[in-house]
């Protein structure tokens, strides 16, 4: 350890395309899905020796099944990268990738690595349940008003957050609809082509008798938006957590499958590797709020992110707002006064899909994308909220 802060960068990053649950990758495993996105990043920077590599810190919010068994190590090992490569698999529910990215950088500021990887994967096609394959919360949470909110489906928190700051359901629909809009227009321009890394998924379907059939098919869009999006079609949805309410599967995020990675390193590797950094890592910050109102979460964790970074508001060039729901990004953006304009330039998670664990690595890949396209983009920032009750943020500053 140097006993000094150092600088950590961002050098590359790639997603896979993010699919709908249980539809484009359906029959693909999540460790299989990490491999795949952990092999593509290291190939970005061909002089890099992945031996080098101090850690692969891969986010997951529901670790199990499929997705289990530290799939950070299966992952790497699948990806072929160097067996001394250590792996670990970290959750903080929705934040998990991000926080991911996060661990990794503060690895290289300590001065215990020069080369980190960050990642994300998960499949919510594997998952049987929203909450994984065996719920069993505490009986304590039922016995105490409390804690009660830590049982509340995510659906009812955003029916809360609606309620609370009076987001109304003709203002989420038109936030949902505008998801839609930015993404089907970010696609048709190929605004993601440089951050996806396509999949080949192959399909075994009956052939002549006694044959199967392989079908492989190389998949590079995101599954989710939609053309066909229109304000009298999400107007028709009934709401699905409330009789009364205002939230309905228009304008909540898709259930989703989807990993993605990012490369980070100190100076010293960057002199090593040749590689080119993108952006500097500025901040990182989580905050707790009531778990009833989880979705207002980045309320709370945006201004210490920007706290610590000397940064405010104003400042922020692009920002990654994940859609929980509509109506919290709302209900953020409006007690934060953010200028829509600069949150989801190209759509979010009603849209784009929200694969838990993996949104963080794959929102950043995104936001290095646009800061690789526009030099006039210094900051940018990737904001979500985390169930049973909190907020993430983190910083980043174009170099």
């Amino acid at each position: 350890m140097t006993g000094q802060i150092r600088d950590a960068y961002l050098v590359a990053a790639t997603r896979s395309p993010v699919g709908r649950r249980n539809s484009l990758f359906r029959r693909v495993r999540p460790d299989d899905l990490l491999a795949h996105v952990l092999s593509a990043v290291v190939a970005k920077v061909p002089e890099l020796d992945p031996g080098e590599i101090g850690d692969v810190i891969v986010g997951c919010a529901m670790p199990e099944a499929e997705q289990g068994m530290n799939v950070a190590r299966i992952g790497l090992l699948l990806a072929g990268l160097p067996e001394r490569v250590p792996g670990i698999t970290i959750n903080r529910f929705c934040a998990s990738g991000l926080q991911a990215v996060a661990d990794a950088a503060a690895r290289i500021r300590l001065g215990e690595a020069d080369v980190m990887i960050a990642a994300g994967t998960e499949s919510m096609s594997a998952m049987p349940q929203i909450m994984g394959n065996k719920v069993s919360l505490n009986p304590a949470i039922f016995a105490s008003p409390e804690n009660l909110g830590i049982a509340f489906g995510m659906g009812l928190t955003a029916e809360k957050v609606a309620a609370q700051w009076q987001i109304g359901r003709e203002d989420q629909d038109a936030f949902a609809l505008e998801s839609h809009r930015r993404a089907v227009a970010a696609i048709d321009a190929g605004l993601f082509a440089d951050e996806i890394t396509p999949y080949r998924v192959r399909s075994h379907l009956p052939g002549e008798v006694g044959v199967v059939r392989i079908v492989e098919q190389l998949r590079a869009v995101d599954e989710g938006p939609r053309r066909d999006a229109s304000a009298e079609a999400l107007a028709k949805l009934r709401p699905v957590f409330a009789t009364r309410g205002s939230v309905t599967a228009g304008n909540s995020s898709q259930m989703s499958d989807g990993a993605a990675a990012v490369l980070l390193m100190s100076e010293a590797g960057l002199k090593r590797s040749g590689a080119t950094p993108i952006a500097r890592f500025r901040s990182y910050a989580v905050a707790g709020v009531p778990p009833q109102i989880m979705g207002i979460g980045p309320v709370e964790a945006i201004p210490r992110a920007l706290a610590a970074a000397g940064l405010g508001v104003p400042d922020i060039d692009w920002m990654e707002l994940n859609e929980a729901f509509a109506a919290q990004a709302l209900a953020v953006i409006r007690q934060l006064g953010l200028d829509p304009a600069r949150v989801n330039p190209l759509g979010g998670a009603i849209a784009l899909g929200h694969p838990l664990g993996a949104t963080g690595a794959i929102r950043t890949a995104t936001l290095l994308s646009a800061m690789r396209r526009d030099p006039a983009l210094r900051y940018g920032m990737i904001s979500m909220c985390i169930g049973t009750g909190m907020g993430a943020a983190g910083v980043f500053e174009r170099v």
